[in-house]
């Protein structure tokens, strides 16, 4: 089942979105994984939920928070975590020290509940994902300009899981953006690990994150979409039993909210 919804700005964005979490943390005992991406696109949901877990008192020391990519160094191993731009960095100070600011201790999000693929073992990821009983739900958000999801360029295989990947052109060029301390394009990291089409497609839920007017164009090319596009990675979101687009009107290009 594929839906769409459409707020009038981000922020509202992150509030349904936030609620929506939060209301399958409630409803499920024991672990719940929840895919997360770093970046702009999840920070106001982030947010949301945060101050939605203070309100409601939320026991999130079961909440697992499974990371979908990181760049890596040019001898393959991952950025030191002091980077700008890692996304070790991005997790534990934007998701887990923001979701945990208003918590007491034992409501918190524990160090070990953060999960990242590691470019030594990428297939240790998934199968510690399968053995927890699978992604709960999956945050996702797209490329602007070639639709890569996490770092899986233009024509990944909708059986890939997570492995080490070139990073595309375009998806560097949108990282300039995402990680503005990049001065230029030559400081952004060729090679990344990344979860795969299928580590994705796993999971019971998809949320696909879109808002602002630089992704009008990705907006247009997932809400066209019937199906999954190797082309346009992020179409993924459709092969998610239960799959969402999550959008504001600036990018859905001044439709009503």
């Amino acid at each position: 089942m594929a839906r769409r919804l459409t707020f009038a700005t981000p922020a509202e964005l992150g509030e349904a979105l936030a609620r929506d979490i939060a209301d399958r943390l409630a409803a499920k005992s024991g672990a719940f994984l929840l895919g997360c991406p770093g970046g702009r696109s999840p920070r106001p949901v982030y947010a949301a939920f945060a101050r939605l877990a203070a309100v409601r008192g939320l026991d999130l020391s079961r909440l697992v928070l499974v990371m979908m990519d990181d760049y890596l160094s040019p001898d393959m191993t991952l950025v030191p975590e002091s980077a700008h731009f890692s996304c070790r960095r991005f997790a534990r100070l934007e998701i887990q020290a923001v979701l945990n600011r208003d918590l007491p201790p034992d409501r918190r999000i524990p160090d070990g509940n953060l999960w990242f693929p590691d470019p030594a073992a990428p297939g240790a990821h998934d199968a510690r994902i399968a053995a927890a009983g699978g992604i709960d739900l999956f945050l996702l958000a797209s490329g602007a300009g070639d639709g890569h999801v996490a770092f899986n360029p233009p024509g990944s295989a909708r059986d890939s899981r997570t492995r080490i990947v070139a990073l595309a052109e375009q998806t560097r060029r949108d990282n300039l953006a995402t990680f503005p301390d990049f001065a230029a394009l030559a400081e952004v990291p060729t090679h990344g690990v990344t979860v795969g089409i299928a580590t994705i497609a796993d999971a019971r839920a998809s949320a696909m994150i879109l808002w602002g007017p630089d992704k009008r164009h990705a907006f247009r090319r997932l809400a066209a979409a019937g199906r999954f596009d190797p082309s346009w990675p992020a179409t993924v979101w459709l092969l998610c039993p239960e799959a969402t687009l999550y959008t504001d009107a600036a990018a859905a290009a001044g439709e009503d909210p």
